[in-house]
């Protein structure tokens, strides 16, 4: 297996389809033969509902506990949290908000996610962070652990101003933690074309960022049925909607710019030296 594309959805406001946009990005790459994780970076637990697991709060093992035997320097294990679907999941509950708070301490507290996912990395193709909708310990944790970072805008005027505070986080971070963090574009979800509100939404994410950041020509269409795919709890209903078009084109497109932004990232870096010597925090 070549190098893993690590890619966090992220943006500090919530209700802007990150959690959508991962699921179904990542059924599409699996779809297309790549061995994909999905990390749930979020107490919330919403990925890990989404996929099938109604009471987050019942699994015996989860994202929280891998971090904190990094944290005590333990062995991790994550094939004790790990939950295989047509995709694989890394779960979270409530008792990751626990951890955030334990992070404000600790030495090394930026990387610890990085140092969990470097036990499993040479096992996927790709890896997608569902991360929270915050600007905390959590968020420069998986901005930490990525290379490349999608935004999911939802097409509303406040989420589009939203986008220059999580920016400025973005650079801190790679000034700082991760050098070889890039932001792969923002990505316009719950558009109707047919009101002039998201026409102009959209004009104003082109006139604000579009000189300075990529912004996909693919648009997420507002999709009621987007929902009942969180409430069916399961990818199958993601590929059942693929095989009939449902915004597919969207998604594939999307796919597209993630594997692409993949295959540029393994024609610079050599895949066994991918993490090596990073463990404890140091970025190549």
């Amino acid at each position: 297996m070549g190098v893993t594309s690590i890619v966090g959805i992220v943006n500090q406001k919530g209700g802007t389809g990150k959690t959508t946009t991962c699921v179904n990005l990542g059924v599409d790459l699996a779809h297309e033969d790549s061995k994909v994780l999905l990390v749930d970076c979020d107490p919330h637990g919403s990925l890990t509902i989404s996929l099938g697991h109604p009471q987050p709060d019942a699994l015996s093992v989860t994202l929280a506990d891998l971090m904190g035997r990094a944290l005590n320097d333990e062995p991790i294990k994550p094939e004790d949290a790990i939950l295989h679907h047509d995709v694989d999941l890394l779960p979270a509950n409530i008792s990751l908000a626990g951890m955030e708070v334990s992070l404000v301490n600790a030495m090394s507290r930026e990387t610890t996610l990085k140092r969990v996912l470097a036990t499993c990395i040479r096992d996927y193709d790709h890896i997608l962070l569902d991360c929270s909708p915050s600007l905390g310990m959590l968020i420069v944790n998986a901005l930490a652990a990525s290379d490349r970072i999608i935004i999911p805008v939802q097409s509303q005027y406040l989420s589009v101003k939203g986008v220059e505070q999580l920016m400025s986080t973005v650079a801190c971070v790679r000034k700082n933690i991760n050098h070889r963090l890039k932001i792969d574009g923002v990505l316009l979800t719950m558009v109707d074309s047919r009101t002039n509100n998201s026409r102009e939404i959209a004009s104003l994410l082109w006139d604000t960022y579009g000189s300075r950041i990529r912004i996909f020509d693919a648009e997420i269409p507002r999709f009621v049925r987007a929902a009942e795919i969180s409430a069916a709890g399961s990818t199958q209903l993601c590929l059942g909607l693929r095989r009939h078009g449902y915004h597919c084109e969207e998604v594939r497109r999307c796919a597209a710019a993630v594997q692409a932004g993949a295959d540029v990232e393994a024609a610079g870096r050599q895949p066994q030296a991918q993490y090596d010597g990073e463990l404890g925090g140091a970025d190549s």
